[in-house]
């Protein structure tokens, strides 16, 4: 059960029996001050994904390019503190020459914790970073998924993301990879 708050989503999580009501706010990470969220966010990639899937060992170097963000979502535990990252998305503008007539964008490192799944953070982490792409003048967000992440690829269709084309032995020789994308209107 999730209930729409003005900072963010208040998840009802249980475990043991117990209920616990917590924040989960959306933030963009400033790349000056990320040393520690960086260093959270790659644990969390690195237990989410096979290793041969996971970025975590060029997050840093990523969040600090010039045409990239990172928007992730944080529990917020209130006095006792205790606040940890649930969630994140990266994007990157693309900066060919090509990119320049059309300009694109790619949406990278998307997870969230498993036991915050399902109430919303997915979607709202992605609607953020699909919203700064707009503001940046963006005309096509891009991103790829494993055919078989049925939960990610309904999440990405009911953003209305396409399928634009299968990527064979995208992520290693026998898993592929859809490549979809969701254009603007000019």
């Amino acid at each position: 059960m999730a209930e729409r708050g003005a900072a963010g989503v208040i998840a009802e999580l249980k475990a043991g029996g117990f209920s616990d009501l917590v924040e989960v706010v959306i933030e963009e990470l400033d790349p000056r001050r990320c040393t520690e969220l960086v260093k959270e966010i790659a644990r969390l990639e690195k237990k989410i994904f096979p290793k041969h899937e996971s970025l975590a060992r060029f997050l840093e170097k990523e969040v600090r390019r010039k045409n990239s963000g990172l928007i992730y979502a944080k529990a917020v535990k209130g006095r006792q503190g205790g606040d940890q990252i649930v969630g994140y998305v990266m994007y990157s503008l693309t900066t060919t020459l090509c990119a320049s007539i059309t300009k694109l964008a790619g949406l990278s490192l998307r997870a969230v914790k498993e036991n915050y799944r399902r109430l919303g953070h997915g979607e709202a982490l992605l609607k953020a970073a699909i919203q700064k792409c707009r503001t940046r003048n963006v005309q096509r967000v891009c991103l790829h998924v494993d055919p078989e992440r049925i939960p990610a690829l309904s999440l990405y269709r009911k953003l209305s993301f396409q399928i634009d084309e299968l990527v064979e032995s995208y992520y290693c020789a026998d898993r592929n990879a859809y490549r979809m994308s969701l254009k603007f209107e000019c």
